[in-house]
Protein backbone atom coordinates (compact mmCIF):
# COMPACT_ATOMS: atom_id res chain seq x y z
CA UNK A 1 0.00 0.00 0.00
CA UNK A 2 1.81 3.70 -0.94
CA UNK A 3 1.27 6.58 1.48
CA UNK A 4 -1.87 7.86 -0.53
CA UNK A 5 -3.66 4.58 -0.07
CA UNK A 6 -2.43 4.80 3.41
CA UNK A 7 -3.68 8.37 4.37
CA UNK A 8 -6.92 7.65 2.37
CA UNK A 9 -7.66 4.37 4.67
CA UNK A 10 -7.03 6.46 7.65
CA UNK A 11 -9.10 9.41 6.96
CA UNK A 12 -11.78 7.36 6.37
CA UNK A 13 -11.15 5.43 10.27
CA UNK A 14 -10.51 8.87 11.02
CA UNK A 15 -13.97 10.61 10.16
CA UNK A 16 -15.75 6.91 11.96
CA UNK A 17 -13.38 7.27 14.78
CA UNK A 18 -13.80 11.36 15.20
CA UNK A 19 -17.64 11.56 14.17
CA UNK A 20 -19.13 8.21 14.06
CA UNK A 21 -19.75 8.21 10.31
CA UNK A 22 -19.23 6.63 7.23
CA UNK A 23 -17.00 8.55 4.93
CA UNK A 24 -17.41 7.50 0.78
CA UNK A 25 -13.74 7.01 0.05
CA UNK A 26 -14.87 8.86 -3.47
CA UNK A 27 -14.97 12.12 -0.52
CA UNK A 28 -11.39 11.96 0.08
CA UNK A 29 -9.28 14.44 -1.85
CA UNK A 30 -5.73 14.34 -2.30
CA UNK A 31 -3.39 16.71 -3.75
CA UNK A 32 0.36 17.33 -4.15
CA UNK A 33 0.71 20.51 -1.33
CA UNK A 34 1.46 23.42 -2.96
CA UNK A 35 5.23 24.76 -3.12
CA UNK A 36 5.05 27.72 -0.60
CA UNK A 37 3.45 25.37 2.10
CA UNK A 38 4.83 22.72 4.63
CA UNK A 39 4.30 19.29 3.52
CA UNK A 40 4.01 16.94 0.35
CA UNK A 41 -0.03 15.96 0.46
CA UNK A 42 -2.94 18.09 0.83
CA UNK A 43 -6.29 16.44 1.78
CA UNK A 44 -9.07 19.00 0.57
CA UNK A 45 -11.35 19.22 4.17
CA UNK A 46 -14.53 20.82 2.69
CA UNK A 47 -16.21 17.36 1.33
CA UNK A 48 -15.64 15.75 5.02
CA UNK A 49 -17.15 19.17 6.72
CA UNK A 50 -20.81 17.72 6.41
CA UNK A 51 -20.02 14.88 8.01
CA UNK A 52 -17.91 16.46 11.01
CA UNK A 53 -20.32 19.57 11.45
CA UNK A 54 -17.38 21.54 12.18
CA UNK A 55 -15.93 24.04 10.69
CA UNK A 56 -13.12 23.12 7.88
CA UNK A 57 -10.27 24.53 10.29
CA UNK A 58 -11.37 22.84 13.25
CA UNK A 59 -12.35 19.09 11.07
CA UNK A 60 -9.00 19.49 9.71
CA UNK A 61 -6.85 19.95 13.17
CA UNK A 62 -8.79 16.94 14.43
CA UNK A 63 -8.41 14.94 11.39
CA UNK A 64 -4.49 15.91 11.30
CA UNK A 65 -3.72 15.19 15.17
CA UNK A 66 -5.72 11.89 14.14
CA UNK A 67 -3.56 11.28 10.96
CA UNK A 68 0.02 11.93 12.86
CA UNK A 69 -1.42 10.03 15.70
CA UNK A 70 -2.20 6.56 13.57
CA UNK A 71 0.41 6.90 10.93
CA UNK A 72 4.14 6.13 11.61
CA UNK A 73 5.31 7.83 8.45
CA UNK A 74 3.00 10.86 8.74
CA UNK A 75 5.21 13.31 11.10
CA UNK A 76 3.73 16.62 10.88
CA UNK A 77 0.32 18.64 9.67
CA UNK A 78 -0.45 22.42 9.27
CA UNK A 79 -3.49 23.96 8.27
CA UNK A 80 -4.67 26.43 5.70
CA UNK A 81 -8.03 27.12 5.63
CA UNK A 82 -9.65 24.17 4.55
CA UNK A 83 -6.51 22.19 3.52
CA UNK A 84 -4.61 19.74 5.56
CA UNK A 85 -0.88 19.69 4.82
CA UNK A 86 0.95 16.53 5.87
CA UNK A 87 4.28 16.32 5.95
CA UNK A 88 5.95 12.36 5.13
CA UNK A 89 9.13 11.53 6.53
CA UNK A 90 11.61 11.22 4.57
CA UNK A 91 12.73 7.77 5.64
CA UNK A 92 8.97 7.09 3.69
CA UNK A 93 10.48 8.75 0.45
CA UNK A 94 14.36 7.20 0.42
CA UNK A 95 12.08 3.79 1.26
CA UNK A 96 10.53 4.17 -1.70
CA UNK A 97 13.14 5.40 -4.02
CA UNK A 98 15.36 2.37 -3.35
CA UNK A 99 12.65 -0.39 -3.35
CA UNK A 100 10.44 0.38 -6.11
CA UNK A 101 12.20 3.03 -8.30
CA UNK A 102 15.38 1.51 -8.76
CA UNK A 103 13.90 -1.65 -9.76
CA UNK A 104 14.45 -2.71 -13.81
CA UNK A 105 11.13 -2.98 -14.50
CA UNK A 106 10.07 0.65 -12.58
CA UNK A 107 7.20 2.03 -15.43
CA UNK A 108 6.44 -1.07 -16.45
CA UNK A 109 2.88 -1.63 -16.29
CA UNK A 110 1.11 -5.02 -16.35
CA UNK A 111 -1.06 -6.15 -19.95
CA UNK A 112 -4.68 -5.29 -19.14
CA UNK A 113 -6.02 -7.60 -21.99
CA UNK A 114 -7.59 -4.84 -23.61
CA UNK A 115 -6.57 -4.78 -27.75
CA UNK A 116 -7.00 -1.26 -29.42
CA UNK A 117 -6.84 -0.02 -32.76
CA UNK A 118 -5.12 3.27 -33.86
CA UNK A 119 -6.01 4.32 -37.42
CA UNK A 120 -3.50 7.13 -38.48
CA UNK A 121 -2.15 8.74 -41.39
CA UNK A 122 -4.64 8.20 -44.60
CA UNK A 123 -2.65 9.88 -47.26
CA UNK A 124 -3.87 10.65 -50.33
CA UNK A 125 -1.97 8.64 -53.07
CA UNK A 126 -1.33 12.11 -55.08
CA UNK A 127 0.59 14.32 -53.13
CA UNK A 128 3.56 13.97 -50.43
CA UNK A 129 3.07 14.11 -47.06
CA UNK A 130 2.67 17.75 -45.35
CA UNK A 131 2.77 19.61 -42.49
CA UNK A 132 -0.85 18.59 -41.32
CA UNK A 133 0.25 14.96 -42.06
CA UNK A 134 3.45 15.44 -39.75
CA UNK A 135 1.33 16.19 -37.20
CA UNK A 136 -1.01 13.38 -37.74
CA UNK A 137 1.64 10.53 -38.09
CA UNK A 138 3.18 11.92 -34.87
CA UNK A 139 1.01 12.25 -32.46
CA UNK A 140 -1.09 8.84 -34.26
CA UNK A 141 2.11 6.80 -33.36
CA UNK A 142 3.14 7.97 -29.83
CA UNK A 143 -0.78 7.47 -29.04
CA UNK A 144 0.01 4.33 -30.08
CA UNK A 145 2.64 3.69 -28.27
CA UNK A 146 1.13 5.34 -25.12
CA UNK A 147 -1.44 2.56 -25.33
CA UNK A 148 1.41 -0.08 -25.37
CA UNK A 149 3.37 0.97 -22.32
CA UNK A 150 -0.22 2.01 -19.98
CA UNK A 151 -1.15 -2.24 -21.15
CA UNK A 152 -2.81 -2.39 -24.28
CA UNK A 153 -2.27 -4.68 -27.12
CA UNK A 154 -2.35 -2.38 -29.92
CA UNK A 155 -2.55 -2.23 -33.82
CA UNK A 156 -1.04 0.51 -35.71
CA UNK A 157 -3.17 0.76 -39.23
CA UNK A 158 -3.02 3.45 -42.37
CA UNK A 159 -6.14 3.50 -44.32
CA UNK A 160 -4.92 4.98 -47.60
CA UNK A 161 -7.23 6.80 -50.31
CA UNK A 162 -5.60 5.51 -53.09
CA UNK A 163 -8.44 6.13 -55.62
CA UNK A 164 -10.91 8.72 -56.71
CA UNK A 165 -10.58 11.91 -59.04
CA UNK A 166 -7.84 13.47 -57.25
CA UNK A 167 -5.48 10.47 -58.20
CA UNK A 168 -7.11 10.58 -61.74
CA UNK A 169 -5.88 14.20 -62.14
CA UNK A 170 -2.12 13.40 -61.42
CA UNK A 171 -2.74 10.30 -63.69
CA UNK A 172 -3.68 12.48 -66.76
CA UNK A 173 -1.77 15.55 -66.04
CA UNK A 174 1.18 12.39 -66.56
CA UNK A 175 0.26 10.93 -69.28
CA UNK A 176 -0.20 14.23 -71.21
CA UNK A 177 3.01 16.36 -69.94
CA UNK A 178 5.04 13.47 -68.38
CA UNK A 179 7.15 12.55 -71.56
CA UNK A 180 7.50 9.23 -69.76
CA UNK A 181 9.23 10.58 -66.33
CA UNK A 182 10.30 8.60 -63.43
CA UNK A 183 11.35 8.87 -60.14
CA UNK A 184 14.83 7.59 -61.50
CA UNK A 185 14.93 9.95 -64.28
CA UNK A 186 13.58 13.19 -62.25
CA UNK A 187 15.78 11.96 -59.48
CA UNK A 188 12.64 12.85 -57.46
CA UNK A 189 11.00 11.07 -54.97
CA UNK A 190 7.83 8.88 -56.36
CA UNK A 191 5.00 11.12 -54.12
CA UNK A 192 6.84 14.51 -55.17
CA UNK A 193 6.79 13.17 -59.10
CA UNK A 194 2.94 12.36 -58.78
CA UNK A 195 2.26 15.76 -56.80
CA UNK A 196 4.19 17.68 -59.42
CA UNK A 197 1.54 16.42 -62.21
CA UNK A 198 -1.09 16.84 -59.61
CA UNK A 199 0.07 20.68 -59.67
CA UNK A 200 0.58 20.90 -63.59
CA UNK A 201 -3.13 19.65 -63.84
CA UNK A 202 -4.61 22.10 -61.71
CA UNK A 203 -2.96 25.45 -63.16
CA UNK A 204 -3.81 23.17 -67.04
CA UNK A 205 -7.38 22.90 -65.96
CA UNK A 206 -7.47 26.89 -64.03
CA UNK A 207 -6.68 27.92 -68.16
CA UNK A 208 -9.33 26.02 -69.23
CA UNK A 209 -11.83 27.42 -67.37
CA UNK A 210 -10.63 31.44 -67.98
CA UNK A 211 -10.75 30.44 -71.62
CA UNK A 212 -14.47 28.91 -70.96
CA UNK A 213 -15.37 32.28 -69.19
CA UNK A 214 -14.33 34.35 -71.51
CA UNK A 215 -15.97 32.08 -74.24
CA UNK A 216 -19.56 33.42 -71.84
CA UNK A 217 -19.63 30.47 -69.71
CA UNK A 218 -19.86 30.88 -65.78
CA UNK A 219 -17.98 30.09 -63.86
CA UNK A 220 -19.79 27.13 -62.69
CA UNK A 221 -20.37 25.79 -66.05
CA UNK A 222 -16.63 26.33 -67.05
CA UNK A 223 -15.60 24.34 -63.97
CA UNK A 224 -18.20 21.53 -65.37
CA UNK A 225 -17.39 21.86 -68.72
CA UNK A 226 -13.27 21.81 -68.98
CA UNK A 227 -11.92 19.23 -71.25
CA UNK A 228 -9.45 18.15 -68.54
CA UNK A 229 -12.23 17.67 -65.94
CA UNK A 230 -14.14 15.34 -68.43
CA UNK A 231 -11.37 13.32 -69.63
CA UNK A 232 -10.02 12.74 -65.34
CA UNK A 233 -14.04 11.87 -64.63
CA UNK A 234 -14.33 9.61 -68.15
CA UNK A 235 -10.36 8.17 -66.46
CA UNK A 236 -12.24 7.54 -62.95
CA UNK A 237 -15.05 5.77 -65.19
CA UNK A 238 -12.75 3.48 -66.80
CA UNK A 239 -10.71 2.37 -63.68
CA UNK A 240 -13.66 1.41 -61.76
CA UNK A 241 -15.02 -0.63 -65.30
CA UNK A 242 -11.29 -2.09 -64.92
CA UNK A 243 -9.75 -0.82 -67.83
CA UNK A 244 -6.26 -2.58 -68.28
CA UNK A 245 -4.53 0.53 -69.64
CA UNK A 246 -5.71 2.77 -66.87
CA UNK A 247 -5.25 -0.21 -64.07
CA UNK A 248 -1.88 -0.45 -65.01
CA UNK A 249 -1.06 3.41 -65.03
CA UNK A 250 -2.75 4.03 -62.06
CA UNK A 251 -0.66 0.90 -60.02
CA UNK A 252 2.57 2.46 -61.61
CA UNK A 253 2.60 5.58 -60.00
CA UNK A 254 0.90 4.54 -57.07
CA UNK A 255 3.64 2.33 -56.45
CA UNK A 256 6.43 5.67 -56.89
CA UNK A 257 4.05 7.62 -54.08
CA UNK A 258 4.41 4.37 -51.87
CA UNK A 259 7.91 4.16 -52.85
CA UNK A 260 8.00 7.55 -51.58
CA UNK A 261 5.83 7.60 -48.60
CA UNK A 262 7.92 4.87 -46.92
CA UNK A 263 11.14 7.03 -46.70
CA UNK A 264 9.24 9.74 -45.46
CA UNK A 265 7.82 7.38 -42.93
CA UNK A 266 10.91 5.94 -42.14
CA UNK A 267 12.74 9.40 -41.52
CA UNK A 268 9.64 10.35 -39.29
CA UNK A 269 10.44 7.53 -37.14
CA UNK A 270 6.51 5.95 -37.45
CA UNK A 271 5.62 2.53 -38.39
CA UNK A 272 2.08 0.32 -39.03
CA UNK A 273 1.00 -2.91 -37.92
CA UNK A 274 -1.36 -3.04 -41.36
CA UNK A 275 -2.69 -1.04 -45.16
CA UNK A 276 -6.02 -0.85 -45.51
CA UNK A 277 -6.64 0.93 -49.35
CA UNK A 278 -9.53 2.68 -50.13
CA UNK A 279 -9.06 0.84 -54.00
CA UNK A 280 -10.16 -2.62 -51.98
CA UNK A 281 -12.57 -0.88 -49.65
CA UNK A 282 -14.78 1.82 -51.64
CA UNK A 283 -17.72 -0.99 -52.42
CA UNK A 284 -17.66 -1.91 -48.83
CA UNK A 285 -20.83 -0.63 -47.01
CA UNK A 286 -23.03 -1.13 -48.99
CA UNK A 287 -24.26 -4.74 -47.46
CA UNK A 288 -24.56 -2.37 -44.18
CA UNK A 289 -26.86 -0.07 -46.18
CA UNK A 290 -29.41 -3.06 -46.86
CA UNK A 291 -29.04 -4.02 -43.12
CA UNK A 292 -30.01 -0.20 -42.17
CA UNK A 293 -33.25 -0.72 -44.58
CA UNK A 294 -33.88 -4.12 -42.97
CA UNK A 295 -33.79 -3.26 -39.57
CA UNK A 296 -35.64 0.37 -40.32
CA UNK A 297 -32.52 2.68 -39.58
CA UNK A 298 -32.37 3.96 -43.10
CA UNK A 299 -35.09 4.96 -45.52
CA UNK A 300 -35.56 5.27 -49.08
CA UNK A 301 -36.19 8.33 -51.03
CA UNK A 302 -38.69 8.05 -53.95
CA UNK A 303 -35.48 8.69 -56.39
CA UNK A 304 -34.18 5.73 -54.93
CA UNK A 305 -31.19 7.36 -52.40
CA UNK A 306 -30.93 5.89 -49.43
CA UNK A 307 -30.46 8.00 -45.96
CA UNK A 308 -30.91 8.48 -42.22
CA UNK A 309 -32.91 10.84 -40.31
CA UNK A 310 -30.91 11.64 -37.45
CA UNK A 311 -33.10 15.24 -36.16
CA UNK A 312 -34.59 13.77 -33.35
CA UNK A 313 -30.55 13.47 -32.05
CA UNK A 314 -29.80 17.11 -32.98
CA UNK A 315 -27.72 16.70 -36.72
CA UNK A 316 -29.63 16.31 -40.01
CA UNK A 317 -30.50 13.91 -42.56
CA UNK A 318 -27.69 11.72 -44.19
CA UNK A 319 -27.27 10.79 -47.57
CA UNK A 320 -25.98 6.84 -47.03
CA UNK A 321 -25.97 5.79 -51.31
CA UNK A 322 -26.76 7.74 -54.06
CA UNK A 323 -29.82 7.32 -56.37
CA UNK A 324 -27.80 5.40 -59.08
CA UNK A 325 -26.20 3.69 -56.02
CA UNK A 326 -22.89 4.37 -55.68
CA UNK A 327 -21.20 5.00 -52.55
CA UNK A 328 -20.37 8.43 -50.90
CA UNK A 329 -17.48 8.62 -47.70
CA UNK A 330 -20.13 7.58 -44.79
CA UNK A 331 -20.77 4.02 -46.80
CA UNK A 332 -17.40 3.36 -47.35
CA UNK A 333 -16.17 3.97 -43.79
CA UNK A 334 -19.44 2.06 -42.36
CA UNK A 335 -17.87 -0.85 -44.00
CA UNK A 336 -14.34 -0.29 -43.18
CA UNK A 337 -15.40 -0.39 -39.83
CA UNK A 338 -17.15 -3.64 -39.84
CA UNK A 339 -14.46 -5.23 -41.69
CA UNK A 340 -11.47 -4.20 -39.20
CA UNK A 341 -13.71 -5.08 -36.30
CA UNK A 342 -14.24 -8.12 -37.97
CA UNK A 343 -10.10 -9.00 -38.51
CA UNK A 344 -8.83 -7.69 -35.77
CA UNK A 345 -12.25 -8.27 -32.94
CA UNK A 346 -10.89 -4.91 -30.80
CA UNK A 347 -12.11 -3.41 -27.44
CA UNK A 348 -11.84 -0.08 -28.55
CA UNK A 349 -10.24 2.31 -32.01
CA UNK A 350 -9.20 5.10 -32.38
CA UNK A 351 -8.98 7.33 -35.22
CA UNK A 352 -6.71 10.03 -35.70
CA UNK A 353 -8.14 12.75 -38.33
CA UNK A 354 -8.26 16.69 -38.14
CA UNK A 355 -11.50 18.27 -36.49
CA UNK A 356 -12.95 19.07 -39.99
CA UNK A 357 -13.88 16.16 -39.51
CA UNK A 358 -15.95 15.94 -36.15
CA UNK A 359 -19.34 16.20 -37.36
CA UNK A 360 -18.69 13.15 -40.36
CA UNK A 361 -17.41 10.93 -37.07
CA UNK A 362 -19.96 12.35 -34.64
CA UNK A 363 -22.27 11.10 -37.66
CA UNK A 364 -20.29 7.88 -38.60
CA UNK A 365 -20.29 6.69 -34.68
CA UNK A 366 -23.97 7.08 -33.93
CA UNK A 367 -25.38 5.36 -37.36
CA UNK A 368 -23.32 2.12 -36.25
CA UNK A 369 -24.73 2.43 -32.77
CA UNK A 370 -28.60 2.76 -34.27
CA UNK A 371 -27.31 -0.40 -36.54
CA UNK A 372 -27.05 -2.37 -32.59
CA UNK A 373 -23.02 -2.37 -33.29
CA UNK A 374 -22.02 -3.19 -30.04
CA UNK A 375 -18.39 -2.22 -30.91
CA UNK A 376 -19.80 1.17 -31.73
CA UNK A 377 -19.23 2.60 -28.17
CA UNK A 378 -15.50 1.97 -28.05
CA UNK A 379 -14.93 3.99 -31.53
CA UNK A 380 -13.32 7.28 -30.96
CA UNK A 381 -12.31 10.48 -32.94
CA UNK A 382 -8.81 11.76 -31.79
CA UNK A 383 -9.27 15.35 -33.80
CA UNK A 384 -6.77 17.75 -33.61
CA UNK A 385 -6.43 21.28 -34.70
CA UNK A 386 -4.25 22.52 -37.60
CA UNK A 387 -0.57 23.31 -37.45
CA UNK A 388 0.80 27.13 -38.63
CA UNK A 389 4.09 28.29 -39.36
CA UNK A 390 4.74 31.71 -38.88
CA UNK A 391 4.99 33.51 -42.44
CA UNK A 392 7.34 33.72 -44.34
CA UNK A 393 9.43 30.81 -42.39
CA UNK A 394 9.53 28.03 -44.78
CA UNK A 395 9.04 27.89 -48.55
CA UNK A 396 6.61 25.21 -49.91
CA UNK A 397 7.42 23.39 -52.83
CA UNK A 398 3.21 24.06 -54.28
CA UNK A 399 3.29 27.26 -52.88
CA UNK A 400 0.49 26.34 -50.71
CA UNK A 401 1.12 23.64 -48.24
CA UNK A 402 4.42 22.92 -46.45
CA UNK A 403 6.22 19.45 -47.91
CA UNK A 404 7.07 17.37 -44.81
CA UNK A 405 10.24 16.09 -46.19
CA UNK A 406 11.03 19.65 -46.49
CA UNK A 407 10.12 20.38 -42.80
CA UNK A 408 11.99 17.51 -41.50
CA UNK A 409 14.87 18.90 -43.86
CA UNK A 410 15.20 22.24 -42.43
CA UNK A 411 14.87 20.75 -39.04
CA UNK A 412 18.21 18.40 -39.43
CA UNK A 413 19.64 21.80 -40.80
CA UNK A 414 18.70 24.32 -38.29
CA UNK A 415 19.90 21.72 -35.64
CA UNK A 416 23.13 21.30 -37.55
CA UNK A 417 23.52 25.17 -37.28
CA UNK A 418 22.28 25.85 -33.25
CA UNK A 419 25.16 22.52 -31.87
CA UNK A 420 27.86 23.65 -33.72
CA UNK A 421 27.36 26.92 -32.98
CA UNK A 422 27.94 25.71 -29.28
CA UNK A 423 31.14 24.00 -30.30
CA UNK A 424 30.51 21.18 -28.39
CA UNK A 425 30.88 18.46 -31.27
CA UNK A 426 34.49 18.92 -32.43
CA UNK A 427 35.32 15.01 -31.11
CA UNK A 428 32.52 13.94 -32.52
CA UNK A 429 33.06 11.82 -36.15
CA UNK A 430 31.00 12.82 -39.29
CA UNK A 431 28.76 9.70 -38.61
CA UNK A 432 28.19 10.68 -35.01
CA UNK A 433 27.29 14.29 -36.01
CA UNK A 434 24.87 13.09 -38.45
CA UNK A 435 23.16 11.36 -36.08
CA UNK A 436 23.48 13.71 -33.64
CA UNK A 437 21.98 16.56 -35.66
CA UNK A 438 19.01 14.33 -37.43
CA UNK A 439 18.05 13.16 -33.28
CA UNK A 440 17.92 16.86 -32.48
CA UNK A 441 16.02 18.25 -35.41
CA UNK A 442 13.50 15.25 -35.42
CA UNK A 443 13.15 15.53 -31.28
CA UNK A 444 12.70 19.37 -31.35
CA UNK A 445 9.92 18.76 -34.31
CA UNK A 446 8.08 15.98 -32.52
CA UNK A 447 8.16 17.92 -28.93
CA UNK A 448 6.86 20.83 -30.01
CA UNK A 449 3.86 18.77 -31.60
CA UNK A 450 3.36 17.01 -28.80
CA UNK A 451 3.65 19.38 -26.15
CA UNK A 452 0.17 20.47 -26.69
CA UNK A 453 -3.12 19.19 -26.50
CA UNK A 454 -4.17 17.48 -29.77
CA UNK A 455 -7.26 19.90 -30.10
CA UNK A 456 -5.48 22.98 -30.17
CA UNK A 457 -4.47 24.54 -32.85
CA UNK A 458 -0.59 25.36 -32.94
CA UNK A 459 1.73 27.69 -34.30
CA UNK A 460 4.94 25.88 -34.92
CA UNK A 461 8.34 27.81 -35.45
CA UNK A 462 11.13 25.65 -36.34
CA UNK A 463 13.96 27.95 -34.89
CA UNK A 464 11.80 28.58 -31.12
CA UNK A 465 11.81 24.78 -30.99
CA UNK A 466 15.51 24.60 -31.12
CA UNK A 467 16.43 25.89 -28.09
CA UNK A 468 18.76 23.92 -25.30
CA UNK A 469 16.85 25.95 -22.86
CA UNK A 470 13.00 26.09 -21.84
CA UNK A 471 10.55 23.66 -22.61
CA UNK A 472 11.89 21.97 -26.00
CA UNK A 473 13.10 17.98 -27.13
CA UNK A 474 16.66 19.35 -26.95
CA UNK A 475 16.29 20.83 -23.47
CA UNK A 476 14.97 17.30 -22.23
CA UNK A 477 17.22 15.55 -24.61
CA UNK A 478 20.67 17.57 -23.75
CA UNK A 479 19.12 17.16 -19.64
CA UNK A 480 19.95 13.15 -20.34
CA UNK A 481 23.04 13.61 -22.48
CA UNK A 482 24.04 15.12 -19.49
CA UNK A 483 23.34 12.45 -17.14
CA UNK A 484 25.01 9.71 -19.17
CA UNK A 485 28.10 12.22 -18.56
CA UNK A 486 28.50 12.25 -15.08
CA UNK A 487 27.44 8.68 -14.88
CA UNK A 488 29.89 7.42 -17.38
CA UNK A 489 33.08 10.30 -15.41
CA UNK A 490 32.07 8.83 -11.87
CA UNK A 491 32.25 5.54 -13.57
CA UNK A 492 28.85 4.44 -11.65
CA UNK A 493 27.58 1.18 -10.69
CA UNK A 494 23.74 0.08 -10.83
CA UNK A 495 24.41 -3.37 -9.31
CA UNK A 496 25.86 -1.73 -5.97
CA UNK A 497 21.50 -0.97 -5.42
CA UNK A 498 20.47 0.97 -2.58
CA UNK A 499 22.27 3.70 -0.04
CA UNK A 500 20.57 4.58 3.11
CA UNK A 501 21.22 8.32 3.47
CA UNK A 502 19.85 11.51 4.52
CA UNK A 503 18.00 13.15 1.69
CA UNK A 504 17.58 17.06 0.76
CA UNK A 505 14.33 18.78 0.20
CA UNK A 506 15.06 18.45 -3.86
CA UNK A 507 16.02 15.52 -3.66
CA UNK A 508 12.48 14.65 -1.84
CA UNK A 509 10.79 16.58 -3.85
CA UNK A 510 12.99 14.75 -7.10
CA UNK A 511 11.80 11.09 -6.14
CA UNK A 512 8.36 12.30 -5.36
CA UNK A 513 8.21 13.45 -9.23
CA UNK A 514 9.88 10.12 -10.28
CA UNK A 515 7.34 8.30 -8.81
CA UNK A 516 4.50 9.62 -10.63
CA UNK A 517 6.10 8.32 -14.03
CA UNK A 518 3.33 4.96 -14.46
CA UNK A 519 0.68 7.23 -13.08
CA UNK A 520 1.29 9.81 -15.80
CA UNK A 521 1.66 7.04 -18.56
CA UNK A 522 -1.85 5.42 -17.32
CA UNK A 523 -3.29 9.29 -17.71
CA UNK A 524 -2.31 10.26 -20.59
CA UNK A 525 -3.11 7.16 -22.27
CA UNK A 526 -6.82 7.20 -21.02
CA UNK A 527 -7.12 10.56 -22.82
CA UNK A 528 -5.44 10.03 -25.86
CA UNK A 529 -3.19 12.43 -25.26
CA UNK A 530 0.55 12.42 -25.59
CA UNK A 531 0.88 16.62 -24.00
CA UNK A 532 0.38 15.77 -20.44
CA UNK A 533 3.71 13.09 -20.42
CA UNK A 534 5.75 15.24 -22.92
CA UNK A 535 4.95 18.24 -19.86
CA UNK A 536 6.05 15.96 -16.74
CA UNK A 537 9.23 15.23 -19.18
CA UNK A 538 10.30 18.64 -19.19
CA UNK A 539 8.93 19.26 -15.31
CA UNK A 540 11.64 16.00 -14.59
CA UNK A 541 14.20 17.63 -16.70
CA UNK A 542 13.73 20.97 -15.19
CA UNK A 543 13.91 18.79 -11.33
CA UNK A 544 17.10 17.27 -11.95
CA UNK A 545 18.93 20.25 -13.07
CA UNK A 546 17.45 22.12 -10.38
CA UNK A 547 19.24 18.88 -8.27
CA UNK A 548 22.25 19.10 -10.08
CA UNK A 549 22.88 22.83 -9.26
CA UNK A 550 22.31 22.72 -6.11
CA UNK A 551 24.33 19.55 -4.63
CA UNK A 552 28.06 19.80 -4.19
CA UNK A 553 29.43 18.24 -7.56
CA UNK A 554 28.64 14.49 -7.42
CA UNK A 555 31.48 13.31 -8.88
CA UNK A 556 33.72 14.68 -5.85
CA UNK A 557 31.73 13.55 -2.79
CA UNK A 558 34.09 12.00 -0.71
CA UNK A 559 30.81 10.41 1.19
CA UNK A 560 30.72 7.10 -1.03
CA UNK A 561 26.61 5.98 0.30
CA UNK A 562 25.77 10.06 -0.52
CA UNK A 563 27.73 9.86 -3.61
CA UNK A 564 26.15 6.87 -4.82
CA UNK A 565 22.33 7.76 -3.78
CA UNK A 566 22.97 10.90 -6.12
CA UNK A 567 24.25 8.17 -8.66
CA UNK A 568 21.19 6.40 -9.00
CA UNK A 569 19.15 9.22 -8.43
CA UNK A 570 20.24 10.76 -11.39
CA UNK A 571 20.26 6.98 -13.34
CA UNK A 572 16.70 6.75 -12.63
CA UNK A 573 16.39 10.25 -14.04
CA UNK A 574 18.29 9.10 -17.15
CA UNK A 575 15.61 6.18 -17.53
CA UNK A 576 12.67 7.84 -17.34
CA UNK A 577 13.29 10.37 -19.74
CA UNK A 578 14.56 7.62 -22.35
CA UNK A 579 11.18 5.81 -22.20
CA UNK A 580 9.40 8.79 -21.89
CA UNK A 581 10.57 10.20 -24.45
CA UNK A 582 10.85 7.06 -26.78
CA UNK A 583 6.72 6.71 -26.10
CA UNK A 584 6.95 10.06 -27.82
CA UNK A 585 9.06 8.68 -30.62
CA UNK A 586 12.19 10.66 -29.45
CA UNK A 587 15.85 8.79 -29.69
CA UNK A 588 17.64 10.69 -26.67
CA UNK A 589 21.36 10.75 -27.17
CA UNK A 590 23.92 9.62 -25.20
CA UNK A 591 26.27 12.22 -25.21
CA UNK A 592 25.83 16.07 -27.29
Amino acid sequence: MNIEQHITAATLAAVKHLYGQDLPENQVSLQDTRAEFEGQITIVVFPIVRFSKKSPEVTATELGAYLVENIEEVTAFNVIKGFLNLSVADSYWLNLFNQELLSPDFGAVKPNGKKVMVEYSSPNTNKPLHLGHVRNNLLGYSVAELLKASGHEVIKVNLVNDRGIHICKSMLAWQKWGNGETPESSCLKGDHLVGKYYVIFDKEYKKEIEALKEAGQTEEEAKKNAPLILEAQKMLQDWEAGDDAVITLWKTMNSWVYAGFEVSYKNLGVDFDKYYYESNTYLLGKGTVEEGLEKGVFFKKPDGSVWIDLTADGLDQKLVLRADGTSVYITQDLGTAQMKYDDFHMDESIYVVGNEQDYHFKVLFLILEKLGKTWAKGLHHLSYGMVDLPSGKMKSREGTVVDADDLVAEMIETAKQKTEALGKVNDFSEEEKSALYNNIGLGALKYFLLKVEPKKRLLFDPSESIDFQGNTGPFIQYTHARIKSLLNKAGYDAAKGAAEVVITDTEREMIMLLAKYPAEIVAAAKVFSPASLANYLYEVAKMFNKFYHEVPPIVKEEDEALKHHRLNLSAVTASILKSGMRILGITVPERM
